[in-house]
């Protein structure tokens, strides 16, 4: 018998999708690597930019063709994703949240109303959806989480804060869990609701000043009495929150995971290409052994994670594992960036530490992937406790 992967077949066909890839790849490539010291400079995405990733459909690839997206599953989203890392984390910044932790809480459990209120102009660029869920206190654990909203009559009354919200300041709506009722038992007491930027009440403050990821926008959300409607609350069900939350966190963790790919990827190439034409004593210092194990080491990396996120991408898609294998990918390709990230600027030497030069850049942007949607010590946790539970069982 086929396994499920064996049988899986991607949404969309192959000859379509590498259309899309060898496009999206020429993209990235010539439009957007020429103009990352600008994006860097200026902390934001040119329009001309932005215009020509919502004209391609990347405000929209991840969600169902028939809300107006690409409908491109997992397997299709990660090969994009690692398209993405070759550049400038902020470029799939601006979209990310539409296509990933965001724009799939509606895909998967918003009510037909709702998909029909907002997924179309999600996929277009219209409509910049953002995921409000970390808080003070907080974060990769949102069983922690304080945001209350209350049932006033045909109201949901919201009151919080939310921190380090990508996005939030072009947001045009916000995806925000919130507690009903205490925790009690298998019961989470967290709900999701669909809340308009523009709603009374709703407060977004000043953009956070981060280590890199220039160009990437984060920043607090509070919610002061913000009163929306019951139609608001995601599926019509306030125990829909924690797990929306943790469906849409596992899926994101593979595409993270396949940015860093793609990232590792580019400070490879950016190290081969200085080892093969610096020079020192007259040599190339691609010449000297050492420097070739560097490089040796970044290359075993890179393909040990394309591997890694094809595998758990595909054991997504077909139900084979929604649990360990997105925290394993996580947790492996963004702690494997890191190290290569900082063997590139070891290459580069004391070129790899000035500003400007895409080694320095990539060291700092990529610091930020052990941390969001999962820190690698949640990451460990995940998958430590699910072996355990199922070597209980």
């Amino acid at each position: 018998m086929a396994s499920p992967a064996q049988q899986h077949t991607p949404a969309v066909g192959a000859d379509d999708f590498e259309q899309i890839r060898s496009v999206v790849h020429d993209f990235i490539r010539t439009k957007v690597v020429p103009r990352e010291n600008e994006i860097a400079e200026t902390n934001t995405i040119p329009d001309d930019l932005r215009a020509q990733a919502a004209e391609m459909g990347l405000f929209g690839y991840a969600i169902p063709e028939e809300w107006g997206g690409l409908g491109l599953d997992l397997t299709q989203d990660v090969e994009l994703a690692m398209e993405f890392g070759y550049t400038t984390l902020a470029l799939r910044s601006m979209f990310g949240t539409n296509n990933g932790i965001a724009g799939q809480v509606l895909v998967n459990f918003g009510t037909d109303e709702q998909k029909r209120d907002w997924l179309e102009r999600i996929a277009s660029g219209d409509v910049v959806a953002s995921f409000a869920l970390t808080e003070p206190g907080a974060g990769s654990n949102p069983a922690g989480l304080r945001t209350k909203a209350t049932l006033d009559g045909d109201q949901w009354v919201i009151d919080g804060q939310k921190r380090f919200i990508t996005n939030a300041p072009i947001a045009d709506l916000f995806v925000v869990f919130a507690r009903t009722r205490p925790a009690e038992g298998k019961n989470t007491g967290i709900a999701v609701f669909l809340v308009p930027a523009d709603t009374p009440g709703v407060e977004v403050g000043v953009k956070d000043k981060k280590m890199g990821q220039e160009g990437a926008w984060t920043s607090d959300v509070s919610f002061d009495g913000v009163r929306v409607p019951t139609s608001a609350l995601v599926g019509g069900d306030e125990e829909t929150g924690y797990r929306a939350a943790m469906t849409s966190l596992a899926r994101g963790r593979v595409h993270i995971a396949a940015l860093a790919v793609g990232q590792a990827q580019r400070a490879l190439d950016e190290s081969v290409e200085y080892a093969a034409n610096a020079t020192q004593g007259g040599k190339p210092i691609g010449s000297f052994q050492l420097v070739q194990a560097m490089l040796a080491d970044q290359q075993t990396g890179v393909m040990a994670g394309r591997a890694l996120v094809r595998d758990a991408a595909l054991k997504y898609v077909t139900g084979e594992d929604r649990r360990t294998a997105p925290s394993v990918a996580k947790l492996y390709c963004t702690e494997m960036v890191g190290k290569v990230a900082d063997l590139a600027v070891q290459v580069h030497g004391g070129t790899g530490y000035m500003r400007g030069v895409p080694v320095e850049r990539i060291y700092r942007d990529v610091r930020l992937l052990r941390l969001y949607e999962g820190t690698s010590e949640i990451q460990r946790l995940i998958i430590g406790g699910n072996l355990i539970r199922t070597a209980s069982k």
